[in-house]
């Protein structure tokens, strides 16, 4: 009898934290978008997200540690291929390459101070936040680890805009409310653009939120696109057109005027 009442408290011991943890309400994010859609004109010559939000609580928030809020924006990931040139017998030429099985062409990740600083490399691993964590090389005919060609393809990618590191660029007021503002370059892809807003504490990413940014051509822009892409030979042949009815105007434009 005395073993069963031991065995009866020993579960309600137990029992009682998970109880606990089971009422408790986690901190959440709800967040927004100053747009969801953006469209890439003629003269389309990038612009800026402004991502918002606030963080909601059922309880009164942690005092004893920090509280950060990341945000990223990535245009869907694809294959790519990243060679390796040297100068060989007086050419360059390609000498080694990478087969990237995953690269978001944009990303863009702002944090409120620098990453390494607040999340531990497990949880960026698991959820992709760095930029170098949501780049996967899959296969190699190379000599040279796969490192050193991600090391490069983030440094061009970088150096075009295309790739954005922003530590300080959230702006977390209160631990309650928080902005961001993110620019887009002008030579983006179509896509449906994933934005991710994460909420970090301890280290650990206790919530998150997702939406999309539809990123469409639109206008003159869209039509020459699809042309070449939907119809190439089409598209071709009309650049041909146009080519050869430029070249006589011009030819005749010269005429006119010397005579």
């Amino acid at each position: 009898m005395r073993g069963f009442a031991a065995l009866l408290a020993l579960v309600a011991l137990l029992a009682a934290p998970l109880a606990m943890a089971a009422n408790h309400q986690p901190e959440r994010v709800v967040a927004g978008l100053s747009q969801n859609q953006v469209a890439i004109t003629a003269n389309f010559v990038g612009s800026e997200i402004l991502v918002f939000g606030a963080i909601r609580r059922e309880t009164a928030a942690p005092g004893a540690s920090d509280l950060d809020v990341v945000v990223t924006i990535a245009a869907p990931s694809r294959a790519e291929i990243v060679r390796r040139m040297e100068r060989r017998f007086g050419i360059w030429m390609n000498t080694d390459s990478v087969r990237i099985g995953e690269a978001p062409p944009f990303y863009a990740v702002a944090s409120t101070r620098p990453l390494a600083e607040m999340l531990s490399p497990a949880e960026d691993l698991v959820h992709a936040i760095s930029i170098g964590s949501t780049i996967r090389a899959v296969s190699a005919e190379a000599s040279v680890p796969h490192a050193v060609f991600i090391e490069a393809l983030q440094r061009l990618r970088l150096t075009d805009g295309l790739f954005a590191d922003l530590p300080g660029a959230v702006d977390l007021a209160e631990d309650t409310l928080f902005q961001a503002r993110i620019a887009l370059p002008a030579n983006l892809v179509e896509g449906d653009y994933l934005a991710r807003i994460f909420l970090v504490r301890d280290g650990l990413v206790v919530d998150r939120y997702e939406t999309l940014i539809d990123v469409q051509k639109v206008g003159l822009s869209r039509l020459i696109y699809r042309l070449a892409h939907d119809l190439p030979l089409i598209y071709g042949l009309l650049s041909l057109a146009i080519a050869i009815a430029a070249g006589w105007l011009a030819s005749a434009a010269f005429r006119l005027f010397r005579a």
